[in-house]
């Protein structure tokens, strides 16, 4: 499949106001003229690759990035935003909401905290006799959208975050009894206690006595996990505030909700530190088994891990990464790829990861193609975990991680699969509100852009005819 033209004003405008650099200098430092430049910037012609190169070698600039990021996002979540029945009977064609997102990326954000606010209200609204009688019926974007946002924007990797959890892993002594037992010591000699005990809360922190309580029951990948999570919350407070500062939360919930999120993120990336963990992933081909017993981490936590791997300059594969429980709910989601999952509806039926708990402690692969021809490899598998006790109850949940195919020789999942064979690739969706697919016979919705054809003296595997 040919490459697709690159059409990145928005990212060119912002590199050029970033270097302080007129449109001439910068026109001339890319060694093209200045109307070839003022036309990139407004996507009237492509990058081109004498700019690309030039982009590399002058500034350091990451090429990936030019077509990747905010741009695919943004549309992505514009057409579910359109997925919306509000937007049923006139919804803009795809190639506007390109053009949106390409030239007005803020006028994009702000259509989307509108539909957000709609949703809100209208959610509100559904249940007004409740609503009425509290005090804090006031209408404002939900705390965790607004958070998962966040990460969802900073393509899941915070950079002063990341480099400070892998300072603290590098300063563990060798043979020392590993990152755990680092973190052990470097609590200890803040005057905090750590000890475990058969209790079900995972973890529990008093303040006046300065004693950490880790559950005995949880995994020791899961302790060890918690135990950084805390000391994150403890020493690694002015950085976590700092970083919640440049976000501009909404709400005090919203900033509660993110700093542990931030805890989360400090945490695994001590668990597995950002350069021995890459070169890890590439020398074994990503290996999720592998990877697991060598950082004494979860399955779901090297699969998150490896989906967080976009340090400028130093980038992993771009994953895809999501979570679903046994409803079909995406509880967890991330996608550096141009693979966007649903936001406001259910995920396709068709991906693999539906099908982990059927066949628990096994990694399901598939070959997938979307609606615009782009092909990815998928492994989905089983997570469940076990509350540790017996009638405790069991949190079943399914994880799917993957990637374009281009890089299916750098998965070990790949093996043995034939990704030159179109033939090979399922048909799957985003969703069935935006997805253009005519004979699906999972669909549950009818697409929005379509129109629909109804027989009453026939019926096909749907009770409509897309057109």
């Amino acid at each position: 499949m040919a490459n697709p033209k690159i059409y990145a004003g928005a990212k060119l405008r912002e590199t050029r106001r970033r270097l302080g650099l007129t449109q001439k200098d910068f026109a001339a430092k890319l060694g093209v003229s200045l109307p070839y430049l003022n036309q990139m910037e407004n996507n009237k012609r492509p990058v081109s690759t004498t700019v690309v190169l030039a982009l590399a070698q002058e500034f350091g600039f990451d090429v990936t990035e030019l077509s990747s990021g905010d741009s695919e996002r943004l549309v992505s979540d514009m057409r579910e935003a359109m997925a919306d029945p509000v937007f049923a009977d006139d919804p803009p064609p795809l190639a506007d909401l390109r053009l949106t997102a390409s030239n007005a990326p803020g006028l994009a954000r702000a259509f989307l905290e509108l539909h957000r606010a709609y949703r809100q209200t209208h959610e509100r609204l559904a249940s007004l006799d409740e609503a009425l009688g509290r005090e804090d019926a006031r209408m404002q974007a939900s705390p965790w959208d607004e958070v998962r946002d966040f990460f969802h924007y900073c393509d899941n990797y915070i950079d002063a975050v990341d480099r400070a959890a892998e300072r603290f892993a590098q300063n563990a002594a060798p043979g020392g009894g590993g990152i755990a037992a680092h973190a052990v010591r470097s609590l200890t000699k803040e005057g905090i206690r750590v000890q475990e005990s058969d209790e079900a809360a995972l973890r529990r922190f008093d303040p006046e006595t300065r004693v950490l309580t880790l559950s005995a029951r949880a995994a020791p990948e899961t302790r060890a996990f918690q135990l950084l999570l805390q000391l994150a919350l403890l020493k690694q407070d002015a950085l976590l505030e700092a970083t919640l500062d440049l976000a501009r939360f909404q709400s005090d919930e919203a900033r509660s909700i993110a700093k542990i999120g931030l805890a989360n993120y400090f945490a695994g990336a001590a668990l597995m530190p950002y350069g021995a963990f890459l070169a890890a992933a590439q020398e074994t081909r990503h290996d999720l088994e592998r990877l697991s017993q060598r950082f004494g981490a979860s399955i779901e936590q090297v699969a998150h891990r490896l989906s967080t791997l976009q340090r400028p300059g130093a980038k992993g594969i771009p994953f895809f990464f999501v979570r679903v429980d046994q409803a079909g709910t995406i509880t967890k989601r991330h996608s550096a790829t141009r693979l966007q999952f649903a936001r406001f509806g259910g995920a396709c039926p068709l991906w693999n990861v539906h099908r982990a708990f059927e066949t628990p402690g096994r990694f399901l692969r598939q070959l997938a193609e979307t609606p615009d021809g782009v092909r990815y490899i998928s492994i989905a598998r089983d997570v469940s975990k076990p509350g540790g006790s017996f009638g405790a109850p069991v949190r079943r949940f399914a994880i799917a991680l993957g990637c374009d195919v281009a890089h299916a020789g750098s998965l070990v999942y790949a093996d043995g699969l034939d990704v030159s064979e179109r033939q090979s690739f399922e048909p799957i969706g985003i969703s069935c509100r935006i997805c253009e697919r005519v004979n699906c016979h999972q669909r549950s919705v009818p697409p929005l852009e379509r129109r629909l054809t109804i027989d009453a003296h026939k019926r096909g595997v749907l009770p409509y005819e897309v057109g």
